[in-house]
């Protein structure tokens, strides 16, 4: 086994920027939630305003309901238990990492290949690149099934006040939530119900955490990788909108006036080879030798 360290913030030189200011958007939208998007805009009159608050309690309750997908958690799977305890951050997370795993674009959409994925994944992170845990919070599959990556990730999210340290993204594993989307985005597009799955999954971390959905970024936005892949990179800004359409609130891009420019870690390109993918497969029975 080779054993590497779990790939947390390298320590930055004293002229490197930090990868994001704190605040930003995350504070606008807390204002959005509670006093309602009107009492953001300058052209809101009292009358607007002082019905805010009632609007703004309506569209929680709708986001609510309308963005609780099915997340299968790690016990449904059948993941193994961690090497030592995840670590719990204080903080709840700023923004969302999406990632694709550069895996076969496969047509087996079932369950059974989701919870193969989610096992392949955990043991490759573990065995081969020497983490406690898998490295993301949660991963999508082919066929938009949701599963649990990194235990506690799933408990934490439900109370929506603090996130588990991962291993996702170098620089961003104490601050953002990484999702992967099983396949390879960089000339096709996901299927529509993995992409709506991902929509969904956005929209459940935004809303427990009082995220932006404008805080949806690709792992290249911070890591030299290709991740989450051309096709799928491109469609982030849909992604941001659906979420915001899907909560009801705004994308609050306009609020920003800093340097959105941050310094750009070395990352691993993928996450999952493929003879890694394949081992779980076969001790699964659902191993084929062909895929899109």
């Amino acid at each position: 086994m080779t054993s590497h360290a779990e790939p947390q913030l390298p320590s930055p030189s004293p002229q490197s920027r930090q990868p994001l200011p704190l605040v930003t958007r995350r504070t606008a939208l807390a204002g959005a939630l509670g006093l309602g998007a009107a009492a953001l805009l300058p052209s809101a009159t009292p009358a607007r305003a002082s019905a805010a608050p009632a609007r703004a309690r309506a569209a929680r309750a709708g986001a609510s309901a309308a963005a609780t997908p099915e997340i299968f958690g790690c016990g449904t799977w059948g993941a193994r238990a961690a090497s030592e305890s995840v670590v719990v951050l204080a903080a709840p997370p700023q923004r969302i990492v999406v990632h694709h795993t550069a895996t076969a674009n496969v047509t087996d959409y079932s369950k059974d290949r989701a919870f193969a994925l989610a096992r392949a994944i955990q043991n490759y992170h573990m065995d081969i690149q020497g983490w406690i845990d898998t490295g993301q919070h949660f991963t999508v599959s082919r066929g938009a099934y949701i599963t649990e990556g990194r235990h506690r990730s799933l408990t934490e999210l439900n109370a929506g006040r603090h996130q588990v340290r991962a291993a996702h993204c170098v620089g961003q594993n104490t601050v953002a939530i990484g999702i992967e989307n099983e396949g390879t985005y960089t000339s096709v597009e996901p299927p529509a119900k993995q992409f709506a799955a991902l929509v969904a999954l956005c929209a459940h971390v935004c809303q427990k955490y009082g995220l932006s959905p404008s805080e949806i970024y690709g792992h290249r936005d911070f890591n030299d990788t290709s991740c989450p892949g051309d096709r799928l990179y491109a469609m982030l800004p849909r992604l941001r909108q659906e979420v915001a359409a899907l909560l009801g609130v705004p994308l609050l891009d306009q609020l920003w006036d800093g340097d959105e420019g941050w310094d750009r870690w070395p990352g691993p390109s993928e996450f999952l080879p493929a003879r890694e993918l394949n081992r779980e497969l076969e001790r699964s029975g659902l191993w084929l030798p062909r895929g899109n």
